[in-house]
């Protein structure tokens, strides 16, 4: 299955297509893949309410795409090579006819606890091979999977399992992280204190900590499988029958449930994959994210697996036992594409560059950023001292919601410039409208980013609360979805993400995006990395609030903070020059690395208590130095 663009004027072309006859385009597409029923309709669609069918009365299962096609060819063609947190630790690989057999047999393991089809199953797992495996088995027998990243906590855990009436609970006894290990059972067993829909939880022994097992719940990974065939038979699914539940956090109430289908998350993982990565063959593929994100669904499992991929499945931490250790796995995989979060780079550029001039990293023909807009200095960085200059550098931009990348170069195909995700995909229909809802025609001009019309990943509905999803997503701009961020689009009709629309600060009417005075901020010698938020403001109706991480000791304060205004006024000019900048030790982040914003900006105006959701947070301690630093 070859979906692969192969140059800018067929980008041009394609693109023109898709836009024009989205029903025939796709159409196409879906073609190259196995289904067992085609089908009748390939779209029909209505923002109001919000309803989007793909391929309706398509019959598929999505893991005979990415497993049983691939068994005749490619059977003991490389699926994962696993490199465990231990350097000293032996690593692992797993072809694809083995990957196919371990599935077949949680499988049938699952099915021998009675799961049927339409049942959810959570997992709460480390990043090892297993969970690839459990992930698979889930679709395999049309079981609807949750994944629970493996950093939330127990309360976390608890409300993610009982909004999806979870019945089977996969985990393991624990996993490593750096130089510690994390009791993950113990987490379960202390949120099933709350849960009443869970049957059994199956623990994987993964640290060897012999973890206290409740009998008749409990259930050992390895005995569970280990008498089951190699063989099962795939559960025949709809086109619109969900295949996971991914929970994200909101600003306000627990978090959403947002649910993705077989058939159209399908077709768009794998082309997205093949065309923003520009895969080949034999080439090597490492997405750092981890399978508890939607990066993690779409481009460490999904998209490769149904390309036929090779792909790098790392468990530890880029610091560990040093920060060479990224460019240390580059090497020893030959990597060819590289995928990982702004919020890493930015974090291993504060190390000794002699880590990465250790390394070889010729290998490398592509690097790619993901999660939040990547700054200029860090952009740069990465192009230069990873990519060596002649990798291209694809800034991603897109969605939990979105399923997969929507704003992208394409490889080396098509244009790059620092802090501009790009042009957007074949199918994806971006826009950008005013408050009124009217649509921007001028270029450099800022806006709110919505979609006209659908494409094949998008979401469904958000679990057991479809007017939530109508609300968040569909109800601010009638007639488009609302991604939530504000951008602005060049001459070249690339795209340049701004922020989150509540991180667009109106300063006496001017517009200023938060990622654009952060990028300023950034490029001082001082500066770290930091965190730009508004705040109400007297005479100016909002003030701009900075907070700071910095590189030394502050033996100079003031000095400090003179030079941070000073690069604001030289990147942006005078009206952009934060009222309040704070040095902080750190910035409070979730587990995936974006910064909470919502919090800051509750601290920027005097807040010191209620903040909502911070399950998510790393470490919520810096919140206290914040607060009294605030004051």
């Amino acid at each position: 299955m070859n979906l692969r663009i192969n140059s800018f004027e067929q980008y041009q072309h394609d693109y023109r297509k898709s836009i024009s006859n989205p029903a025939l385009f796709w159409d196409e597409i879906a073609s190259e893949f196995q289904w067992k029923k085609k089908w009748t309709n390939t779209l029909n669609w209505n923002f109001e309410e919000p309803k989007i069918e793909w391929f309706k009365d398509g019959k598929l299962n999505i893991t005979e795409n990415l497993l049983d096609r691939h068994l005749e060819k490619n059977g003991n063609k490389i699926a994962f090579h696993w490199e465990a947190n231990n350097p000293g630790k032996k690593s692992k690989s797993i072809t694809y006819q083995e990957l196919y057999q371990e599935v077949c047999k949680l499988s049938n393991g699952l099915k021998s606890l009675g799961v049927q089809k339409g049942d959810r199953i959570c997992i709460y797992m480390p990043m090892i091979i297993e969970s690839v495996v459990a992930i698979l088995a889930c679709a395999r027998i049309g079981a609807v999977h949750s994944i629970i990243f493996a950093g939330f906590s127990s309360n976390a855990l608890a409300d993610r399992i009982n909004d999806a009436q979870a019945k089977i609970i996969l985990t393991s006894d624990g996993l490593n992280r750096a130089d510690k290990k994390v009791d993950l059972k113990e987490m379960v067993d202390s949120a099933l204190e709350s849960c009443s829909s869970v049957e059994h939880v199956i623990v994987f022994d993964c640290i060897h900590s012999q973890p206290n097992m409740l009998k008749d719940r409990d259930i050992d990974y390895h005995e569970l499988i280990k008498n089951q065939s190699a063989h099962c038979e795939a559960e025949e699914m709809d086109a619109e029958d969900m295949l996971f539940i991914l929970y994200t956090s909101g600003s306000t109430g627990k978090p959403k449930g947002v649910v993705h289908t077989c058939a159209g998350y399908m077709v768009y993982v794998a082309y997205s994959f093949q065309n923003v990565f520009q895969y080949e063959e034999n080439d090597i593929f490492w997405c750092t994210a981890d399978i508890g994100w939607i990066t993690g669904h779409s481009y460490t499992v999904y998209g490769p697996l149904l390309s036929g991929a090779t792909s790098v499945l790392f468990e530890g931490v880029p610091t560990y036992p040093d920060a060479g250790r990224f460019w240390q796995i580059i090497d020893k995989f030959k990597v060819t594409q590289f995928y990982t979060a702004p919020t890493a780079i930015r974090s291993l550029m504060t190390f000794d560059e002699r880590l990465i001039e250790k390394q070889d990293l010729s290998s490398l023909k592509l690097i790619g950023s993901v999660g939040e807009p990547i700054n200029e200095e860090a952009w740069n960085w990465f192009f230069q001292k990873i990519g060596k200059s002649n990798c291209p550098l694809i800034d991603t931009w897109w969605q939990t919601e979105t399923g997969g990348v929507m704003l992208s170069g394409l490889g080396g195909l098509s244009p790059m410039k620092p802090t501009y995700a790009g042009l957007p995909l074949p199918g994806i229909n971006p826009t950008l409208l005013d408050a009124e809802g009217n649509e921007i025609t001028s270029p450099n001009t800022e806006g709110y980013l919505c979609i006209k019309t659908p494409w094949p990943s998008m979401i469904r509905t958000t679990f057991g609360d479809h007017e939530r999803c109508k609300l968040t997503y569909f109800s601010h701009f009638k007639g488009y979805y609302f991604t939530g961020d504000g951008a602005k689009r060049d001459e070249n009709g690339m795209y340049r993400i701004i922020g989150r629309v509540d991180d667009v600060i109106n300063v006496s009417g001017h517009r200023f995006g938060t990622a654009e005075i952060e990028d300023a901020i950034n490029k001082n010698k001082y500066a770290t990395e930091s965190a730009v938020v508004g705040y109400p403001h007297a005479i100016k109706g909002q003030g701009i609030y900075a907070y700071v991480v910095v590189n030394t000791e502050m033996e100079d304060e003031s000095k400090i903070i003179r030079s941070i205004i000073e690069s604001v006024n030289q990147h942006i000019g005078k009206i952009a020059k934060p009222d309040k900048i704070q040095i902080v030790k750190g910035l409070p982040k979730t587990r995936s690395g974006k910064i909470m914003r919502r919090i800051l900006r509750k601290i920027a105006e005097g807040e010191s208590t209620n903040f909502g959701d911070t399950s998510t947070l790393l470490d919520p301690s810096l919140l206290d130095d914040i607060i009294e630093g605030a004051k």
